[in-house]
Formats: structure tokens, sequence, C-alpha cells
């Protein structure tokens, strides 16, 4: 147990680090008010989670690896709980329409890359 423990702690650490730099990096891309950064590591963690999942992990990694890396990696690198709070606050801010594109952006394309990862799996 303390090792699947440790295991998704070092694994979200990675993935925490590797969303803020991300999206730090991807943010400058977009206008000002639009979280973009957000936007697209949802999209990249939405595909590696179908990618992984349909490539069937179970087959070369060990119980403590897959949930490090689906619990702990991904679990910390996907952000839909920023995605979440950045529409709210958008709407808040009265700037409701690219609260709306926000949410048909990322739920849209969340599932197109989920399916592209799955696919990809699968080729």
């Amino acid at each position: 147990m303390i090792n699947k423990v440790l295991a998704i702690a070092i694994a979200g650490a990675i993935g925490a680090i590797s969303r803020y730099g991300l999206t730090s990096f991807i943010q400058r891309f977009f206008p000002s008010g639009f979280p973009g950064g957000t936007l697209v590591v949802n999209i990249i963690g939405c595909f590696l989670l179908g990618f992984i999942a349909s490539v069937g992990l179970e087959k070369f990694a060990s119980p403590t690896i897959r949930i490090a890396v689906i619990v702990g990696l991904l679990g910390s690198f996907t952000t839909f709980s920023t995605f979440g709070f950045d529409t709210v606050s958008l709407m808040r801010d009265g700037q409701e329409i690219k609260a709306l594109l926000n949410i048909l952006l990322s739920v849209g394309l969340g599932l197109i890359a989920a399916w592209l990862g799955m696919l990809a799996a699968k080729s």
C-alpha cells in the first residue's frame, strides 16, 4: 500500500509540474482572458489517458505503475478542476461567450482526443 501511495505522489508531482510548465508556455499563444493553456493540457491529458487505457497498460506494467501513471501523473496533469474554475470565473466576469467557447472546446476536443488516443493505440 505504501509503495502505491509513494508512486502516486511522485508521479503526481511530475504531472503537476508538467501541467504548470506546459500551461504557462501555451498560454502565451492565446488571447488574454481565454484559458488556452488549460484547454490544451486537458486535450493532451484526454489523448494520453485514451491511449494508455487502450494499449492495455496491465500487460506492460505492474499495478503500482499503472496507478501511478493514471491516478498520479495524468490525474495531476489534466486540469478539469482548473477548467471549472476558469469557466465560472469567465462567467462571473461577464465573459459568457468565452466561457461557452471554453466549455465547448474543452469537452468536444477532449472527447475527440480520447477517441484518437484509442485509435492510435490500436494502430
